[in-house]
């Protein structure tokens, strides 16, 4: 909220999956996820920028908003966002509020979405609907005046532009938003609905809601029109937007006076000097409000498409033109607020692929783009591997992503080696042939949406073989192999660390012959690091230039060596080695110990320590099993030298040591099968078979509420979505039928009073808003459809009965289990039983011998 600027709408920019509002009842707060067809009906407006963000436009008079006396309102929303595993959801609060006490008599916004008119609530004077007059009443009004809190909203009247009459509660049904505040009586409507009409003003097409309220204290009207103009033509370069002077289906008398015209982006009022500095033009002539926005001016943003794999771009922006004026009869003001969302036409693009190799830097330097801001890089395809792009920089290439001074392009560099495998090389007489072939797998966000670009490149040198480096091992030893190449290369070799002194070459036995050079390092040799306590070992090897210092090859060795750190030894001597690993640097092996501090080791140097100990000492503990018994003691550094700087990354040394000794024989066993019985036989009945009841969140059943969501909230005119399972079951002659299902304000299954909405396996004739049965399909989650029933009960279902209707209510449901083998009628017919036809004793069948088996489910709040 500007305070120099009156805004009707509240702005939150926040990057999120799914949207809830929170609702305040007697009973708790709880949260109604935010549909689109709830989204329009209630006020809301969702869109998402060129960086993935999302924002979100509220009304200030949403369904979800907190009034204090038409001034203040308070809006709360829950935003979920979403991990990549189960359980890693986020869940935020948001609240905002805004103050608004300068309200005009009425006051209209127009979004992409819904359309919204905020009255006074003022009964007109000398007005009254035409046959309506109440008996006793006078028809007429002297003068408007205020409509108190006794009044009540009985029914609508469209005019679209044929009259149509609804109640509250169809209007509600339709996707209509009704608000009745203190002062002010606001409608909301999607703009998908069918009482919206298109009418031509000034040469633009206009979509139009005409309508009448009408009150049950005394018959009186408000006329509540609302209007949004689409009329926009573009050129290249510019966006012009035509929006009519006098929007006639809201102006009742001929006379009018445009009192202030104002132009903003994103539902943000803009100065002058704000629109000049973003070259928007707004000015009026005898017919119009005439808006020009350059294509690509600030407040708008390019968004990226792709077709058939081509790259595409729009330019986005959402401008809005605020009119106000009065009319000389009624001198009432209107606020007329229009936000309408603009996309330029696709604008072919195609990414350009610069080669900026130097063959003699052996490197492919490539430059591919421009693209928007929304594109990410993913991965790179070669002939031979596809890399994401941290494969890529482990692997030694650079990928950059250099993004223009106004955020609104980018372009992506790679640079690769000559000496990659990825790199073809073929020799043409005296020359190398050096070819690239990659192709950039790209996504357009938030969309996902993929595409890709190739590039071919291809750099020619005069043959030269630079040095290179493979190796091997076995149980004890790295052994690598340098090959020097032609000549012109001078480097040195290092193994980790180290440089290769003459002293090291004799203590790895180096041998060389002219062209190449080959030694063999011990495991346990300083230059080897040990990655972790199970004897896992990296050996790096780098050919270094020696005037540049520039590494030219760089190789990497790991192995597992089956060394075994544990021995066990049958008179109980246990002996036991800890490594030094490179998570741990800064660690001195002789300051470790076992549990027992005073048991430190018998050998130890920069590398290892030696334990030796038996199963009786040094803190050594003992567990039983039914064949065996384990001793278990650990090395670690005592208390007092462990880290105590809680910013090191550094992780502590910790070696669990464990020796099992038998105790038992084993003995050999025999068994004998019994013959293999026919097949189990099932009677149709109520029985004990595991029986699940689930509320979804949608008619998709692909996502249901989990049990610690209840107590979940539900709208009074909410449909809800019910799945009921037989669970264990594989065998598809066995199928699952519904007998009764019905709703009760407490847990106890018997409690009064009682909703049925599915009786004898058909919905309850008594029921106004019947149950609607769902088909189920085979899917990933449904093997036998037999086993599922699906069911949508209209929360409507009991308006009939608000009087008794409480804040919650439990969902119940008996279930028979019938096999198709054996039918005996009713339930398991898959029809609707005749209470008249049906055998005598054929239920009874059904029932004996049994104890009543149901399943429930709650509980679910009423708003």
């Amino acid at each position: 909220k500007n305070d120099s600027v009156s805004f009707r709408w509240i702005t939150l920019l926040l990057a999120l999956v799914r949207i809830e509002a929170q609702k305040k009842s007697s009973i708790n707060n709880s949260a109604i996820l935010l549909t689109p067809s709830l989204a329009s009906q209630c006020g809301f407006n969702v869109k998402t920028d060129q960086w993935g963000n999302t924002i979100i436009f509220a009304s200030l008079q949403n369904c979800f908003a907190q009034n204090a006396d038409d001034k203040i309102f308070t809006t709360m929303l829950s935003l979920r966002v979403h991990g990549n595993q189960v359980g890693e959801d986020e869940v935020h609060q948001v609240v905002e509020t805004c103050q608004y006490p300068a309200w005009a008599s009425r006051e209209i916004i127009c979004e992409h979405n819904y359309m919204e008119v905020s009255v006074k609530r003022a009964a007109p004077g000398d007005y009254a609907p035409p046959g309506n007059a109440v008996p006793g009443t006078n028809p007429k009004f002297s003068a408007p005046q205020t409509i108190d809190g006794g009044f009540r909203i009985t029914r609508l009247k469209f005019f679209s532009p044929v009259e149509k009459t609804m109640s509250v509660t169809e209007a509600q049904r339709s996707g209509y938003g009704i608000v009745n505040s203190p002062s002010r009586l606001v409608l909301r409507s999607p703009k998908t609905s069918l009482e919206t009409y298109t009418q031509m003003v000034a040469g633009v097409p206009m979509m139009v809601l005409k309508t009448s309220a009408i009150f049950e204290k005394k018959w009186l009207a408000t006329q509540i029109e609302a209007a949004v103009a689409c009329s926009v033509s573009f050129t290249p370069d510019t966006i012009t937007w035509y929006l009519p002077c006098q929007v006639d289906p809201l102006i009742s008398s001929g006379q009018f006076k445009l009192l202030e015209v104002h132009m903003g982006v994103d539902g943000q009022r803009l100065d002058a000097a704000e629109m000049a500095a973003r070259q928007y033009t707004l000015f009026l002539n005898d017919l119009h409000v005439v808006v020009q926005i350059p294509v690509g001016a600030a407040g708008g943003h390019f968004k990226s498409h792709v077709q058939d794999n081509q790259y595409f771009t729009s330019y986005m922006v959402t401008p809005m033109v605020e009119l106000l004026w009065t009319e000389d009869d009624t001198h009432e003001e209107t606020r007329y607020k229009v936000l309408f969302p603009i996309a330029t036409p696709f604008l072919s693009r195609p990414p350009q692929v610069i080669d900026n190799t130097v063959p003699e830097q052996w490197l492919f330097k490539v430059l591919v783009g421009p693209f928007g801001s929304d594109v990410a890089l993913m991965n790179i395809t070669f002939p031979s591997e596809i890399l994401s792009v941290t494969d890529c920089v482990a692997r030694g290439f650079s990928i950059l992503e250099h993004i223009s001074p106004n955020s609104s392009s980018k372009v992506f560099t790679l640079e690769v080696p000559f000496t990659d495998p990825v790199v073809q090389q073929m020799r043409e007489m005296s020359t190398m042939v050096y070819s690239l072939h990659p192709t950039f797998g790209l996504l357009v966000l938030p969309e996902f949406t993929p595409f890709s670009v190739t590039a071919y490149l291809e750099a020619r040198l005069v043959e030269t073989v630079p040095p290179s480096i493979s190796g091997g091992c076995d149980y004890k030893n790295f052994y690598v192999l340098v090959k020097y190449g032609t000549q012109g290369f001078n480097f040195q070799t290092m193994l980790g660390k180290q440089i290769l002194t003459s002293g090291l070459a004799q203590q790895y036995n180096l041998i060389e012959n002219g062209t190449h050079l080959s030694m063999a390092i011990p495991f346990s040799a300083p230059a080897v690091a040990v990655e972790s306590s199970s004897i896992r070992g990296r050996l790096d090897v780098v050919l270094q230039n020696l005037e540049t210092k520039q590494h030219m090859k760089a190789f990497t060795l790991a192995c597992n060596f089956p060394s075994t750190l544990t021995e066990c030894f049958p008179n109980g001597t246990i002996t036991s080695v800890a490594v030094k690993v490179e998570s741990v640097p800064s660690l001195d092996p002789s300051k470790l110990t076992l549990r027992d501090p005073s048991c430190g080791p018998v050998y130890s140097n920069e590398h290892y320590a030696y334990f030796v100990f038996t199963a009786n000492s040094c803190g050594t503990t003992r567990k039983f099993f039914p064949n065996a018994m384990m001793y278990v003691n650990e090395i670690s550094l005592p208390d007092e030298l462990q880290k105590t700087d809680p910013n090191s990354e550094e992780a502590e040394y910790e070696l669990k040591i464990s020796c099992y000794y038998d105790i038992n024989m084993t003995h050999a066993v025999a068994f004998h099968p019994r013959p293999r019985r026919s097949e189990p036989y099932a009677e149709n009945a109520k029985g004990a078979k595991q029986v699940a009841i689930r509320l979804a969140l949608d008619d998709s059943f692909s996502v249901f509420h989990k049990v610690e969501d209840y107590p979940t909230a539900k709208y009074l005119q909410q449909p809800l979505y019910f799945e009921v399972e037989l669970m264990q079951s594989n065998n598809p002659k066995v199928s699952l039928e519904l007998e009764n299902c019905w709703a009760t304000q407490k847990e106890d299954r018997t409690s009064e009073p009682r909703w049925n909405f599915i009786i004898d396996g058909c919905a309850s004739p008594a029921d106004p808003y019947q149950v609607l049965f769902h088909p189920v399909w085979v899917d990933s989650r449904v093997q036998y459809p037999s086993h599922f029933k699906r069911f949508e009960v209209q929360m409507f279902a009991f308006a009939e009965d608000q009087e008794n209707l409480g804040h919650q209510l439990f969902v119940h449901c008996d279930v028979v289990i019938c096999d198709a083998r054996n039918p005996l009628g009713g339930v398991c017919n898959g029809q609707c039983p005749n209470q008249e036809n049906r055998p005598k004793g054929q239920r009874r069948a059904i029932q004996d011998g049994l104890t009543f088996k149901y399943v429930a489910l709650g509980p679910i709040l009423v708003i």
